[in-house]
């Protein structure tokens, strides 16, 4: 039995993705599998340098990473090559992101806005899509537009995926969450503010949605009080 961990929006919170590497890990117990982030590492957070060097340096292990783009992961980018986008990514969660850098456009490594420009916009195995915002479920896996993929928020209700696959994704966020229907996945957890990350834990031979689910707890920040301040990380069981 093979397993595929699925990392929701960090937002910049280095802490959270080292303690799910932790966890995905000892989850694992020594078969090391794959390991996909759907995006938006960076801005929001306190941390989004030290997220995007970890990733970039890959897991190691044995593990295979597929990181895939968010639309913040887009924002940066654009707003570091393109002087007249620099305000509009900053005003949107760059400024922490920024901070994270020293403060200064320039220190950025070009090596770091290289990895985020080249990261793909999906991951497809046998049973699930995995994507940062979700499809358009009358277009075919091949001509989905890049705008639905980074920023698509799905209407109350809609519990579709796209045909027989599963969507799993983030963007959308709920700190109540996850948000689990039949062909769908939202694991976002607004985890940059409430401090709570949950990954998602799929069986590569079944189809559907996580078969187990791994809750990981930092820290909340901005004053958000919903959920225990500190509660250590643990599993839960489905």
């Amino acid at each position: 039995m093979s397993f595929t961990y699925v990392i929701a929006d960090i937002h910049g919170r280095y802490d959270l993705l080292c303690g799910a590497l932790g966890e995905i890990t000892a989850h694992a117990r020594g078969e090391p599998g794959i390991i996909v982030a759907i995006g938006d590492y960076v801005d929001r957070g306190p941390q989004s340098k030290e997220v995007v060097e970890r990733l970039l340096a890959g897991i190691g292990g044995g593990w295979r990473l597929a990181a895939l783009k968010g639309n913040h992961d887009v924002l940066m980018v654009q707003g570091l090559r393109d002087p007249a986008k620099l305000k509009w990514w900053l005003e949107r969660g760059g400024e922490a992101t920024l901070a994270s850098y020293g403060g200064d456009p320039a220190a950025v490594p070009e090596a770091h806005i290289a990895w985020l420009d080249q990261l793909p916009l999906m991951h497809v195995d046998a049973h699930r899509l995995y994507v940062h915002a979700g499809v358009d479920p009358a277009r075919a896996l091949d001509r989905q537009t890049e705008a639905t993929l980074l920023w698509k928020r799905y209407p109350e209700g809609d519990t579709g995926g796209l045909g027989e696959l599963h969507v799993v994704h983030g963007h959308d966020n709920d700190p109540e969450g996850p948000l689990l229907y039949p062909g769908r996945t939202n694991l976002d957890t607004l985890a940059w503010r409430t401090g709570r990350l949950m990954v998602g834990v799929f069986d590569d031979g079944r189809p559907g949605g996580p078969v187990d689910l791994i809750e990981v707890w930092g820290p909340p920040v901005g004053g958000w009080s919903a959920g225990p301040l500190g509660r250590p990380i643990r599993h839960v069981r489905r």
